[in-house]
């Protein structure tokens, strides 16, 4: 740092005639500068000291719970099945007096959740129970039950349970539309099993978009989660459940500073939808849409990049039936504006399959209007390929190939893989693969896998494409 002192032989007299004049230049400067001068910045009032959380996690920790999940299957991740003297899992394990894993333990896994309901509705993250064998939920009265998997909805990682109790403690639900960027906000859950753990930050933003996950515009903090804390909720100062916490950003598999809890609301339109039709619809319309920014504004006339481009169109989709084409910017829903690609598939997600909706887009530099019919959006597991086995034996979603599939891989069979999860995933297939047939036998449909998996003994073999290159892989059926 740069010091400035005074000279000793300066007698004061003159500091103070200095000290003066000084003044009454800047005054006068900055009278002649009054009516240029941009207009200043209304005054915050800084908030004295930080919130007091304590009444908050008091009142509501309670009906914050702690869940338990043992898999189905034995098999390991190989990193983790034999943690070695050297790892820092070794340590951990011994410290607490937890067996290691092992291939020969179930693979367990924790979480949190949170009680919505007195007589035992429970809400969570749908990752967090997907493809569990059993599922305990535990209290902070240390009582502890086995839940009911009512539904999940992979889509928006959301998953109801139900437990056999009554007059529990639930919780206060809030607003998500009037949560503030910079406000306060705080996570109740169980990361690392250590339950009822509370963490505390700031809405950092709103709305965000993340890969995989289009329907959901996830609220962005700087709370801490971790493993452990998926499925808890997330409050605002009035004590109210404006999230649910579900995924952080990170580069070390743990928190980094960046985290996403899914919208309240969100949350409870699929709860809704769970417990009265075990499934949740969403409306569709058949088009994939890219970002805009400035440089394509420009190219279509556009003065701002506002709106979602359509990039291509379904054949016989809504939006195909309706006129919409590629290089069509979608302005406005119903009335709502879009201000960026990522505010219409969820809007379209909310509406209701066989309603009708007007688009306002910009084509040919002008502003037009396209009226059309909402359809509904298909889950991978109900596309016409449904999900294989009723027991989820194989954990695959697939759909046919299209003729355009079969001539590129030279194929008359095959069934493409759209999703990939339990044994099939342990077993290395993943989304994108082609199963050419199972123990030799050419595949046209997920029922005759299924059919050939019931008479199969402990495993299939399933001949994959992957690229150029055609494999075997071995899949447990059991």
């Amino acid at each position: 740092m740069k010091a400035i002192f005074l000279r000793r032989g300066l007698p004061a007299l003159s500091i103070v005639a200095v000290a003066i004049g000084a003044y009454a230049w800047l005054n006068h400067a900055h009278a002649l500068r009054a009516d240029r001068a941009p207009t200043p910045p209304p005054v915050v009032q800084a908030v004295s000291g930080l919130p007091d959380f304590s009444a908050i996690v008091q009142a509501n920790g309670p009906s914050v719970v702690n869940i338990t999940v043992a898999s189905g299957e034995r098999a390991m991740d190989a990193r983790m099945s034999d943690p070695g003297p050297d790892s820092p899992f070794s340590d951990f394990f011994r410290r607490f007096g937890v067996p290691a894993p092992s291939p020969d333990n179930p693979r367990m896994a924790e979480g949190s959740g949170f009680i919505v309901s007195a007589d035992g509705v429970i809400l969570t993250n749908a990752h967090v129970v997907d493809d569990a064998r059993e599922v305990t939920v535990k209290l902070t009265d240390r009582r502890e039950f086995k839940a009911k998997v009512v539904g999940l909805d992979a889509a928006a990682d959301v998953a109801v349970l139900k437990i056999d109790a009554k007059g529990l403690p639930t919780v206060r639900l809030g607003d998500p539309a009037k949560l503030r960027v910079g406000e306060w906000v705080l996570a109740i859950g169980s990361p690392f099993g250590f339950d009822n753990s509370v963490t505390a930050g700031i809405v950092s933003a709103k709305a965000r978009a993340l890969p995989d996950a289009n329907y959901v515009p996830f609220i962005q903090t700087d709370v801490a989660v971790n493993p452990g804390n998926s499925g808890g909720p997330l409050f605002n100062l009035r004590g109210e459940v404006v999230g649910i916490n579900s995924q952080i950003y990170s580069r070390s598999g743990g928190y980094q500073g960046v985290s996403f809890a899914i919208p309240i609301d969100i949350a409870m339109q699929v709860e809704k939808q769970l417990v009265e039709h075990g499934k949740v619809v969403r409306g569709y319309i058949g088009a994939a849409i890219q970002d805009m920014n400035q440089e394509l504004a420009g190219s279509f006339g556009l003065p701002s990049p506002d709106g979602a481009l359509v990039a291509s169109v379904e054949p016989d989709g809504s939006a195909a039936r309706a006129g919409l084409r590629a290089g069509d910017i979608v302005l406005a829903v119903d009335g709502r504006h879009i201000g960026a690609s990522k505010d219409l598939p969820p809007l379209i997600a909310s509406l209701l399959p066989g309603s009708e909706a007007t688009l306002d887009i910009w084509r040919d530099h002008r502003n037009q209007k396209l009226r059309l019919k909402i359809g509904e959006l298909r889950s991978r597991a109900q596309t016409a390929a449904a999900e294989v086995g009723d027991s989820g034996e194989f954990g695959l979603a697939l759909r046919p190939l299209s003729p355009e599939d079969r001539d590129q891989l030279h194929a008359e069979a095959g069934l493409r893989v759209a999703e990939a999860r339990g044994a099939a995933a342990r077993a290395g297939i993943r989304a994108g693969d082609v199963i050419l047939a199972a123990n030799g036998t050419p595949l046209r449909s997920a029922e005759q896998l299924s059919a050939l998996a019931k008479h199969a003994g402990s495993y299939v073999a399933l001949l994959i494409q992957r690229g150029n290159q055609r494999l075997f892989v071995p899949v447990r059926t059991g």
